[in-house]
Protein backbone atom coordinates (compact mmCIF):
# COMPACT_ATOMS: atom_id res chain seq x y z
CA UNK A 1 0.00 0.00 0.00
CA UNK A 2 2.91 2.69 1.19
CA UNK A 3 4.44 2.06 -2.70
CA UNK A 4 1.01 2.46 -4.43
CA UNK A 5 0.29 5.41 -2.66
CA UNK A 6 4.10 7.40 -3.10
CA UNK A 7 3.61 6.10 -6.85
CA UNK A 8 1.46 8.96 -8.23
CA UNK A 9 2.52 12.06 -5.71
CA UNK A 10 6.46 11.06 -7.76
CA UNK A 11 4.72 10.05 -11.58
CA UNK A 12 4.06 14.00 -12.29
CA UNK A 13 6.83 15.31 -10.62
CA UNK A 14 7.92 19.41 -11.78
CA UNK A 15 7.18 19.37 -14.88
CA UNK A 16 3.44 18.09 -14.36
CA UNK A 17 3.19 21.02 -12.09
CA UNK A 18 4.62 23.11 -14.87
CA UNK A 19 1.89 22.21 -17.29
CA UNK A 20 -0.85 23.75 -15.16
CA UNK A 21 -1.11 27.31 -16.48
CA UNK A 22 -2.49 29.03 -13.04
CA UNK A 23 0.46 27.17 -11.22
CA UNK A 24 3.21 27.88 -13.70
CA UNK A 25 2.25 31.80 -13.67
CA UNK A 26 2.20 32.05 -10.04
CA UNK A 27 5.89 30.34 -10.06
CA UNK A 28 6.86 32.60 -13.17
CA UNK A 29 5.67 35.58 -10.61
CA UNK A 30 7.38 34.40 -7.66
CA UNK A 31 10.67 33.00 -9.31
CA UNK A 32 10.81 36.58 -10.87
CA UNK A 33 10.16 38.34 -7.36
CA UNK A 34 12.89 36.34 -5.92
CA UNK A 35 15.65 37.26 -8.49
CA UNK A 36 14.97 41.10 -7.78
CA UNK A 37 14.89 40.87 -4.09
CA UNK A 38 18.21 39.12 -4.30
CA UNK A 39 19.67 41.87 -6.78
CA UNK A 40 17.99 44.98 -4.78
CA UNK A 41 19.22 43.61 -1.52
CA UNK A 42 22.84 42.88 -2.95
CA UNK A 43 23.33 46.21 -4.57
CA UNK A 44 21.98 47.75 -1.09
CA UNK A 45 24.18 46.08 0.68
CA UNK A 46 27.27 47.02 -2.02
CA UNK A 47 26.09 50.75 -1.48
CA UNK A 48 25.68 50.87 2.64
CA UNK A 49 28.82 49.32 3.28
CA UNK A 50 30.59 51.49 0.95
CA UNK A 51 29.11 54.48 2.36
CA UNK A 52 28.68 53.65 6.09
CA UNK A 53 31.87 50.27 6.67
CA UNK A 54 29.56 49.51 9.29
CA UNK A 55 28.98 45.47 9.82
CA UNK A 56 25.63 46.61 11.74
CA UNK A 57 24.00 48.68 8.93
CA UNK A 58 25.21 46.34 5.98
CA UNK A 59 23.91 43.08 8.07
CA UNK A 60 20.46 45.37 8.59
CA UNK A 61 20.18 46.85 5.00
CA UNK A 62 20.08 43.32 3.41
CA UNK A 63 17.43 42.04 5.26
CA UNK A 64 15.97 45.29 7.39
CA UNK A 65 12.56 44.62 4.77
CA UNK A 66 12.10 41.20 7.20
CA UNK A 67 11.35 43.56 9.95
CA UNK A 68 8.18 44.67 8.94
CA UNK A 69 6.62 41.56 7.96
CA UNK A 70 5.60 40.93 11.74
CA UNK A 71 3.59 44.46 11.41
CA UNK A 72 1.95 42.36 8.19
CA UNK A 73 1.30 39.19 10.03
CA UNK A 74 0.11 41.22 12.95
CA UNK A 75 -2.64 43.50 11.47
CA UNK A 76 -3.80 42.43 8.49
CA UNK A 77 -2.43 39.19 7.31
CA UNK A 78 -5.90 37.95 7.42
CA UNK A 79 -6.53 39.93 3.54
CA UNK A 80 -4.37 36.46 2.33
CA UNK A 81 -7.85 34.46 2.68
CA UNK A 82 -10.07 37.45 1.21
CA UNK A 83 -12.74 36.95 -1.65
CA UNK A 84 -10.37 38.45 -3.95
CA UNK A 85 -6.58 36.90 -3.61
CA UNK A 86 -5.72 37.32 -7.19
CA UNK A 87 -6.23 40.87 -7.05
CA UNK A 88 -5.03 41.17 -3.93
CA UNK A 89 -1.76 39.90 -5.27
CA UNK A 90 -1.71 41.93 -8.16
CA UNK A 91 -1.70 45.04 -6.35
CA UNK A 92 0.59 43.99 -4.07
CA UNK A 93 2.76 43.30 -6.39
CA UNK A 94 2.62 46.86 -7.58
CA UNK A 95 3.87 48.20 -4.62
CA UNK A 96 6.71 46.32 -4.58
CA UNK A 97 7.37 47.56 -7.86
CA UNK A 98 7.21 51.18 -7.18
CA UNK A 99 9.16 50.17 -4.13
CA UNK A 100 12.08 48.55 -6.13
CA UNK A 101 11.63 51.45 -8.83
CA UNK A 102 12.26 54.16 -5.73
CA UNK A 103 15.89 52.63 -4.75
CA UNK A 104 17.18 53.43 -8.11
CA UNK A 105 17.05 57.03 -7.36
CA UNK A 106 20.44 58.59 -7.06
CA UNK A 107 21.45 60.34 -4.08
CA UNK A 108 18.70 59.02 -1.97
CA UNK A 109 19.48 59.56 1.82
CA UNK A 110 20.19 56.27 3.37
CA UNK A 111 17.09 57.25 6.31
CA UNK A 112 14.88 56.88 2.61
CA UNK A 113 16.36 53.75 1.46
CA UNK A 114 15.90 52.25 4.92
CA UNK A 115 11.83 53.79 5.43
CA UNK A 116 11.49 51.74 2.00
CA UNK A 117 12.61 48.73 3.13
CA UNK A 118 9.81 48.59 6.27
CA UNK A 119 7.29 49.52 3.70
CA UNK A 120 8.18 46.57 1.23
CA UNK A 121 8.54 44.31 4.30
CA UNK A 122 5.01 44.75 5.35
CA UNK A 123 3.63 44.25 1.91
CA UNK A 124 5.71 41.53 0.66
CA UNK A 125 4.65 39.69 3.90
CA UNK A 126 0.67 40.05 3.04
CA UNK A 127 1.93 39.11 -0.54
CA UNK A 128 3.43 35.88 0.61
CA UNK A 129 0.43 34.74 2.65
CA UNK A 130 -1.67 35.64 -0.84
CA UNK A 131 0.81 33.75 -2.55
CA UNK A 132 0.73 30.29 -0.59
CA UNK A 133 -3.11 30.86 -0.07
CA UNK A 134 -3.02 31.02 -3.40
CA UNK A 135 -1.05 27.99 -4.20
CA UNK A 136 -3.19 25.79 -1.84
CA UNK A 137 -6.04 26.08 -4.14
CA UNK A 138 -4.10 25.96 -7.78
CA UNK A 139 -2.40 22.66 -6.73
CA UNK A 140 -4.13 19.71 -5.52
CA UNK A 141 -3.19 18.77 -1.68
CA UNK A 142 -1.46 15.78 -2.92
CA UNK A 143 1.03 17.98 -4.81
CA UNK A 144 1.43 21.04 -2.31
CA UNK A 145 4.31 19.75 -0.57
CA UNK A 146 5.95 18.92 -4.23
CA UNK A 147 4.80 22.27 -5.07
CA UNK A 148 6.67 23.97 -1.99
CA UNK A 149 9.65 21.95 -2.61
CA UNK A 150 9.78 23.67 -5.99
CA UNK A 151 9.57 27.23 -4.78
CA UNK A 152 12.20 26.42 -2.20
CA UNK A 153 14.35 25.15 -4.93
CA UNK A 154 14.21 27.87 -6.70
CA UNK A 155 14.47 30.59 -4.13
CA UNK A 156 17.90 28.70 -3.89
CA UNK A 157 18.67 29.07 -7.37
CA UNK A 158 17.39 32.32 -8.17
CA UNK A 159 19.98 33.99 -4.90
CA UNK A 160 22.90 31.83 -6.56
CA UNK A 161 22.11 33.45 -10.08
CA UNK A 162 21.34 36.71 -7.92
CA UNK A 163 24.13 36.81 -6.09
CA UNK A 164 26.91 35.98 -8.95
CA UNK A 165 24.84 38.33 -10.73
CA UNK A 166 24.89 41.33 -8.37
CA UNK A 167 28.49 41.00 -8.19
CA UNK A 168 28.70 40.51 -11.88
CA UNK A 169 26.77 43.37 -12.86
CA UNK A 170 28.18 45.83 -10.17
CA UNK A 171 31.38 45.63 -11.88
CA UNK A 172 29.54 47.32 -14.85
CA UNK A 173 26.88 49.26 -13.25
CA UNK A 174 26.22 51.73 -10.20
CA UNK A 175 23.97 50.41 -7.21
CA UNK A 176 21.42 52.04 -8.70
CA UNK A 177 21.38 50.48 -12.00
CA UNK A 178 21.20 47.04 -10.83
CA UNK A 179 18.04 48.61 -8.38
CA UNK A 180 16.67 49.41 -12.35
CA UNK A 181 17.52 45.69 -13.16
CA UNK A 182 15.59 44.43 -10.02
CA UNK A 183 12.44 46.61 -11.12
CA UNK A 184 12.04 45.28 -14.27
CA UNK A 185 12.32 42.12 -13.06
CA UNK A 186 9.83 42.91 -10.48
CA UNK A 187 7.04 44.25 -13.42
CA UNK A 188 7.78 40.86 -15.53
CA UNK A 189 6.80 38.73 -12.33
CA UNK A 190 3.61 41.27 -11.73
CA UNK A 191 2.69 40.69 -15.90
CA UNK A 192 3.01 36.98 -15.33
CA UNK A 193 0.68 36.56 -12.23
CA UNK A 194 -1.85 39.42 -13.72
CA UNK A 195 -2.08 37.64 -17.08
CA UNK A 196 -2.21 33.74 -15.83
CA UNK A 197 -3.41 33.40 -12.36
CA UNK A 198 -7.79 32.56 -11.93
CA UNK A 199 -9.25 35.27 -9.11
CA UNK A 200 -10.21 32.62 -6.54
CA UNK A 201 -13.06 32.97 -4.25
CA UNK A 202 -12.30 30.90 -1.02
CA UNK A 203 -12.45 31.14 2.00
CA UNK A 204 -13.99 33.82 5.05
CA UNK A 205 -16.99 35.08 4.83
CA UNK A 206 -16.50 37.79 6.94
CA UNK A 207 -14.67 40.95 6.13
CA UNK A 208 -10.64 40.75 6.66
CA UNK A 209 -9.42 43.20 8.83
CA UNK A 210 -7.27 43.79 12.27
CA UNK A 211 -10.07 41.77 14.30
CA UNK A 212 -10.14 38.64 12.11
CA UNK A 213 -6.19 38.75 11.82
CA UNK A 214 -5.90 38.70 15.75
CA UNK A 215 -8.66 36.47 16.27
CA UNK A 216 -6.73 33.63 13.82
CA UNK A 217 -3.45 34.33 15.01
CA UNK A 218 -4.82 33.82 18.62
CA UNK A 219 -5.90 30.36 18.09
CA UNK A 220 -2.51 29.83 16.05
CA UNK A 221 -0.74 29.87 18.77
CA UNK A 222 -2.63 28.58 21.21
CA UNK A 223 -1.33 24.84 21.37
CA UNK A 224 1.90 24.28 22.25
CA UNK A 225 2.93 22.26 19.18
CA UNK A 226 1.75 24.68 16.65
CA UNK A 227 4.42 27.36 18.76
CA UNK A 228 7.02 24.22 18.79
CA UNK A 229 6.87 24.09 14.99
CA UNK A 230 7.11 28.29 14.75
CA UNK A 231 10.09 28.35 17.02
CA UNK A 232 12.18 25.78 14.61
CA UNK A 233 10.82 27.26 11.39
CA UNK A 234 12.09 30.77 12.72
CA UNK A 235 15.07 31.29 15.46
CA UNK A 236 17.56 28.38 13.58
CA UNK A 237 17.24 29.76 10.53
CA UNK A 238 16.89 33.27 11.29
CA UNK A 239 20.45 33.30 13.14
CA UNK A 240 22.33 31.44 10.46
CA UNK A 241 20.83 34.39 7.76
CA UNK A 242 22.43 36.35 10.17
CA UNK A 243 25.29 34.30 9.75
CA UNK A 244 25.16 35.02 6.03
CA UNK A 245 24.60 38.56 6.39
CA UNK A 246 27.59 39.64 7.93
CA UNK A 247 29.62 37.29 5.24
CA UNK A 248 30.35 41.33 3.41
CA UNK A 249 32.21 42.47 6.56
CA UNK A 250 33.86 38.76 7.34
CA UNK A 251 35.46 39.10 3.36
CA UNK A 252 34.18 41.52 1.24
CA UNK A 253 36.43 40.36 -1.60
CA UNK A 254 34.69 37.06 -1.45
CA UNK A 255 31.47 37.59 0.14
CA UNK A 256 29.75 37.03 -3.61
CA UNK A 257 30.81 33.55 -3.73
CA UNK A 258 30.34 32.76 0.00
CA UNK A 259 26.74 34.09 -0.60
CA UNK A 260 26.56 32.05 -3.57
CA UNK A 261 27.33 28.94 -1.96
CA UNK A 262 25.01 29.41 0.85
CA UNK A 263 22.49 29.33 -2.24
CA UNK A 264 23.85 26.26 -3.69
CA UNK A 265 23.65 24.45 -1.09
CA UNK A 266 20.26 25.20 0.29
CA UNK A 267 18.68 24.48 -3.80
CA UNK A 268 20.32 21.00 -3.61
CA UNK A 269 19.25 20.18 -0.13
CA UNK A 270 15.81 21.47 -1.17
CA UNK A 271 15.90 19.31 -3.99
CA UNK A 272 16.82 16.16 -2.41
CA UNK A 273 14.60 16.55 0.65
CA UNK A 274 11.63 17.27 -1.28
CA UNK A 275 11.82 15.52 -4.61
CA UNK A 276 13.33 12.26 -3.58
CA UNK A 277 12.72 11.55 -0.06
CA UNK A 278 8.87 10.47 0.97
CA UNK A 279 6.81 12.33 4.19
CA UNK A 280 8.22 10.28 6.01
CA UNK A 281 11.49 10.14 5.26
CA UNK A 282 11.26 14.12 5.43
CA UNK A 283 10.27 14.25 9.60
CA UNK A 284 12.90 11.21 10.10
CA UNK A 285 15.28 13.46 8.85
CA UNK A 286 14.31 16.72 10.47
CA UNK A 287 16.50 17.23 13.13
CA UNK A 288 19.65 16.18 11.72
CA UNK A 289 19.16 18.43 8.70
CA UNK A 290 18.53 21.68 11.80
CA UNK A 291 21.35 20.43 13.06
CA UNK A 292 23.40 20.53 10.01
CA UNK A 293 21.70 23.99 9.19
CA UNK A 294 24.23 25.27 12.41
CA UNK A 295 27.48 23.34 13.02
CA UNK A 296 29.50 23.76 10.02
CA UNK A 297 29.40 27.61 10.54
CA UNK A 298 31.41 26.61 14.09
CA UNK A 299 34.43 26.31 11.34
CA UNK A 300 34.41 30.44 11.11
CA UNK A 301 36.18 30.77 14.76
CA UNK A 302 39.47 29.95 12.74
CA UNK A 303 39.13 31.94 9.78
CA UNK A 304 39.91 29.11 7.33
CA UNK A 305 40.38 29.37 4.02
CA UNK A 306 38.32 31.19 1.54
CA UNK A 307 37.62 27.27 -0.27
CA UNK A 308 37.23 25.44 3.47
CA UNK A 309 34.58 28.84 4.41
CA UNK A 310 32.53 28.41 1.14
CA UNK A 311 32.47 24.67 1.48
CA UNK A 312 31.42 24.78 5.17
CA UNK A 313 28.42 27.27 4.15
CA UNK A 314 27.50 25.20 1.23
CA UNK A 315 26.89 21.95 3.71
CA UNK A 316 25.28 24.66 6.37
CA UNK A 317 22.93 25.60 3.57
CA UNK A 318 21.25 22.13 3.04
CA UNK A 319 19.80 22.33 6.54
CA UNK A 320 17.65 24.84 5.73
CA UNK A 321 15.62 22.07 4.10
CA UNK A 322 14.35 20.78 7.53
CA UNK A 323 11.98 24.18 7.11
CA UNK A 324 10.27 21.87 4.42
CA UNK A 325 9.03 18.67 6.99
CA UNK A 326 7.78 21.43 9.64
CA UNK A 327 5.84 23.35 7.23
CA UNK A 328 4.26 20.17 5.94
CA UNK A 329 3.19 19.46 10.15
CA UNK A 330 1.93 22.82 10.11
CA UNK A 331 -0.40 22.65 7.16
CA UNK A 332 -1.65 19.68 8.49
CA UNK A 333 -2.39 21.40 11.74
CA UNK A 334 -4.04 24.22 9.74
CA UNK A 335 -7.77 24.25 8.95
CA UNK A 336 -9.04 25.22 4.59
CA UNK A 337 -9.96 28.45 5.41
CA UNK A 338 -7.25 29.80 7.05
CA UNK A 339 -4.27 28.53 5.26
CA UNK A 340 -3.08 31.54 3.97
CA UNK A 341 -3.03 33.29 6.75
CA UNK A 342 -1.50 30.89 8.73
CA UNK A 343 1.30 30.51 6.21
CA UNK A 344 1.75 34.20 6.42
CA UNK A 345 2.31 34.42 9.36
CA UNK A 346 4.87 31.70 9.16
CA UNK A 347 6.39 33.17 6.92
CA UNK A 348 6.39 36.74 8.20
CA UNK A 349 7.86 35.29 11.36
CA UNK A 350 10.72 33.77 9.80
CA UNK A 351 11.55 36.21 7.83
CA UNK A 352 11.34 38.72 10.73
CA UNK A 353 13.29 36.93 12.29
CA UNK A 354 16.18 36.88 9.29
CA UNK A 355 15.87 40.14 10.03
CA UNK A 356 16.63 40.01 14.16
CA UNK A 357 19.28 37.56 13.24
CA UNK A 358 20.80 39.92 10.86
CA UNK A 359 20.59 42.59 13.20
CA UNK A 360 21.89 40.37 16.52
CA UNK A 361 24.85 38.79 14.28
CA UNK A 362 25.40 42.59 13.26
CA UNK A 363 25.74 44.21 16.59
CA UNK A 364 27.63 41.43 17.72
CA UNK A 365 30.30 41.92 14.96
CA UNK A 366 30.90 45.56 16.21
CA UNK A 367 32.19 44.19 19.25
CA UNK A 368 33.72 41.21 18.18
CA UNK A 369 35.22 40.45 15.03
CA UNK A 370 32.48 39.32 11.73
CA UNK A 371 34.09 35.75 12.48
CA UNK A 372 33.67 35.51 16.35
CA UNK A 373 29.97 36.34 15.40
CA UNK A 374 29.12 34.26 13.08
CA UNK A 375 30.59 31.49 15.20
CA UNK A 376 28.58 32.46 18.27
CA UNK A 377 25.11 32.92 16.13
CA UNK A 378 25.40 29.10 15.02
CA UNK A 379 26.22 28.22 18.86
CA UNK A 380 22.46 29.65 19.87
CA UNK A 381 20.85 28.13 16.64
CA UNK A 382 22.41 24.83 17.78
CA UNK A 383 20.90 25.08 21.09
CA UNK A 384 17.83 26.12 20.44
CA UNK A 385 17.38 23.30 18.06
CA UNK A 386 18.16 20.66 20.99
CA UNK A 387 16.59 22.15 23.72
CA UNK A 388 12.84 22.49 21.46
CA UNK A 389 13.64 18.87 20.38
CA UNK A 390 10.92 17.30 22.54
CA UNK A 391 8.20 19.72 21.38
CA UNK A 392 8.70 19.38 17.88
CA UNK A 393 8.89 15.49 18.19
CA UNK A 394 5.46 15.85 20.21
CA UNK A 395 4.38 18.40 17.86
CA UNK A 396 5.09 15.95 14.92
CA UNK A 397 3.00 12.90 16.57
CA UNK A 398 -0.01 15.63 16.57
CA UNK A 399 0.01 16.33 13.03
CA UNK A 400 0.65 13.01 11.84
CA UNK A 401 -2.09 11.44 14.62
CA UNK A 402 -5.79 13.20 15.41
CA UNK A 403 -6.72 15.78 14.31
CA UNK A 404 -8.42 17.20 17.51
CA UNK A 405 -6.00 19.66 18.79
CA UNK A 406 -6.82 21.86 15.53
CA UNK A 407 -10.46 21.68 16.80
CA UNK A 408 -9.81 25.69 18.09
CA UNK A 409 -8.47 26.89 14.95
CA UNK A 410 -10.75 25.11 12.78
CA UNK A 411 -13.90 26.17 14.37
CA UNK A 412 -12.45 30.04 14.54
CA UNK A 413 -11.90 29.68 10.87
CA UNK A 414 -15.27 28.87 9.89
CA UNK A 415 -16.47 31.16 12.04
CA UNK A 416 -14.47 33.91 10.40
Amino acid sequence: MPSDTSAPTAAPGYRALLRDREFAGLYAGFTLTAAATTLSGFALGTLVNDQTHSPFLTAVSMYGATFATVLGALTLMSVADGKRPRRTLVALQCVSLAGVAAQAIPGLPLAARFGLLLVLGFFQSLGTGTRMGLLAEVVPTSTYALARSLMNITSGGMAVLGYATGAVLQRYLSPQGVFVVAAVLTGLGLAAVATTVREHSIRLTRRPGLRQTWTTNAALFSHPGRRALLLNLWVPNGLIVGCEALFISYDPGHAGTLLAAGSAGMLLGDLTVGRLLTADGRRRGAFALRLLLAAPYLLFAVHPPVLVSAAAVFVASAGFAATLPLQEQLLELTPDPVRGQVQGVESAGRMTWQGLGAALAGAAAQHLSPGTAITAAAVVSLLVTVVSRPSVVRAGAIAGGADRPGAALRRRGRAG
